[in-house]
């Protein structure tokens, strides 16, 4: 069910959001050759709990017999890994790794969802440099048309368009999301899609948007963790998302400082 919220419930959500941006914050500043995800993590949820928030994705249903719920605060996908990476005390990371964090942040009953990638140390590829840069620009082609009268259809088409037209692919098989009191709501928002289709946009949706983009082919695959999401072909990957506010006017980014 899609959920339009109230100028009240969208001050309180703010306050989810900004926690969910000022997270990611720390997180960036803790990112160093040698460090494990399972550091990451930790400082996240201690971070997320200090300031009054609830690290939503820490025990999240998989929906699946036989798979565990999420058991961190943060997903911590490297490389070849698109999504969904579990953070651990082995996986170390290297001069030169392209890292994915995606959290979810509870705070006063709302939800704020944004994903980052980075390179870690120096920047000595130039084509995984050119992957994170074009996912990131990706979401604010996208978000061009996340505009009162538009569909979802024209953000998924502009997303697609321009992650094609730079030699990448995004996966069909995730998407975003509406977000609020619920961490997933309704509408999904495709990566890919056509113009003019889909449900059309409201002042008062909030939605998070999020291209997922793979280096080489479109495929993927399921680790036997049940919850990481690889490239099929190896290749490198990177995603970008927040989660944002349709106005009257131009959309508004709730999960950036």
């Amino acid at each position: 069910m899609v959920t339009i919220k109230s100028k009240r419930e969208i001050e309180i959500m703010r306050e989810a959001c900004i926690l969910t941006a000022k997270t990611h914050e720390v997180i960036k500043q803790a990112i160093r050759p040698g460090i494990s995800t399972w550091e990451l993590d930790k400082i996240a949820e201690d971070f997320i709990i200090k300031n009054g928030g609830i690290p939503a994705q820490k025990n999240f249903p998989s929906g699946f017999e036989g798979i565990p719920d999420f058991p961190a605060t943060i997903c911590a996908s490297v490389n070849d890994e698109v999504i969904h990476g579990i953070p651990s005390k082995k996986t170390i990371l290297k001069e030169g790794d392209v890292i994915s964090f995606d959290l979810v942040v509870l705070k006063n009953g709302f939800h704020g969802d944004a994903a980052r990638t980075y390179i870690v140390g120096k920047e000595n590829n130039k084509e995984d440099k050119r992957l994170v840069e074009v996912t990131k620009q990706a979401f604010f082609e996208g978000i061009k048309f996340a505009k009162k009268g538009y569909r979802v259809g024209d953000i998924s088409n502009a997303i697609y368009e321009y992650v094609t037209s730079n030699g990448f692919s995004v996966i069909k098989e995730f998407q975003g999301h509406g977000i609020g009191r619920q961490m997933h709501e309704d509408p999904g928002v495709p990566n890919y899609g056509k113009k003019g289709k889909g449900m059309r946009l409201e002042p008062g949706m909030t939605i998070a948007v999020e291209p997922m983009v793979i280096a080489g082919k479109p495929d993927i695959l399921s680790l036997d963790d049940g919850w990481t999401i690889v490239s099929e072909d190896g290749t490198n990957t990177a995603h970008y998302e927040n989660t944002i506010l349709i106005t009257e006017k131009e959309p508004e980014i709730l999960t950036r400082l």
